[in-house]
């Protein structure tokens, strides 16, 4: 488990990050989600035992992060800007890192290199954006860390790759104790693999929530009602986070179960009743306006 408590940054005038308390279960997706300059990749610096907090304590396992070689070797990081030394090659990098991570599984790396259609032999400085990022990937799964930290991973990537790369992350965690934690500007990205999603916005925590927890006690649904009295009595017996009016159409986005609303509508004698999917964009769009944030364009 990795526990972040009341972390703080700064650089300069700068409050990159600020009292940020997470807690990252094993064996799960946590995406950490933000605008550009919300304060993700410094977080998951601190994370990575890279820079020390100005203030609070990161623990991974019940162990502290910062200088801490041993509990280094249970996470592989991966950095939106990816560095490379001059010439190397795939193959030089994996000899690196098998003296780095003692579980460094070689023939996992070369199926996935086969399967990726990466040569190890060529030199790293010729790989397009999204194979440097394919050729990290393959890394740090094949290191066999507990954890991996991917800023912006999927960054670069076509819809393909995109999408092989949620499968492999969620074969290791089926196969494996596996924990990925992907920072990323793009909610959509994260819908597909999350199983929890944290929000920061300028350096602090908005949200941290499960993904299906969200998905199961928020809904949208769009009705019709002949009575204008009855749209006022369901406005006042639900739990509403945002409301539309298109005309006679009604767009209501609200808290509880989808059996608890629909109930309470149907019980209205709605002419036509029909829930309709939210994005995770949507939800979070809706739980952070009821908080007095107006983030609609946030992750755009």
């Amino acid at each position: 488990m990795i526990e972040i408590k009341e972390c703080s940054k700064r650089f300069g005038k700068i409050q990159a990050v600020n009292k940020v308390t997470l807690d990252i279960c094993e064996r799960e997706v946590f995406g950490l989600v933000g605008s550009n300059g919300a304060g993700k990749s410094t977080l998951l610096r601190m994370a990575a035992g890279i820079i020390r907090p100005d203030s609070g304590e990161i623990l991974i396992d019940d162990s502290p992060v910062y200088e801490n070689e041993e509990i280094k070797k249970n996470f592989f990081y991966i950095s939106d800007n990816c560095y490379f030394p001059s010439n190397y090659t795939a193959k030089d990098l994996v000899e690196f890192y098998k003296g780095y991570y003692p579980g460094f599984q070689i023939q996992r790396y070369k199926k996935m290199m086969e399967h990726f259609h990466l040569d190890e032999n060529r030199k790293i400085h010729t790989f397009s954006k999204g194979m440097k990022k394919q050729l990290l990937v393959i890394l740090g799964v094949s290191a066999g860390t507990k954890y991996l930290f991917c800023d912006e991973t999927f960054d670069g990537l076509d819809p393909v790759m995109r999408q092989a790369i949620k499968s492999l992350f969620a074969s290791e965690i089926m196969s494996r104790e596996f924990t990925p934690v992907i920072a990323s500007h793009n909610l959509r990205e994260l819908e597909e693999i999350c199983d929890h999603v944290g929000l920061l916005h300028k350096g602090g925590v908005l949200l941290s929530r499960d993904l299906e927890d969200m998905k199961f006690h928020i809904h949208k649904i769009q009705c019709v009602f002949t009575d204008k009295k009855k749209e006022q009595e369901l406005e006042k017996e639900l739990e509403i986070l945002k409301i539309q009016r298109q005309g006679s159409l009604m767009l209501i986005v609200a808290r509880g179960t989808k059996t608890e609303i629909l109930q309470r509508i149907q019980a209205k004698n709605p002419l036509f009743c029909e829930v309709i999917p939210l994005t995770l964009e949507e939800i979070f769009i809706s739980e952070t306006e009821v908080a007095g944030y107006e983030i609609k364009n946030i992750f755009e």
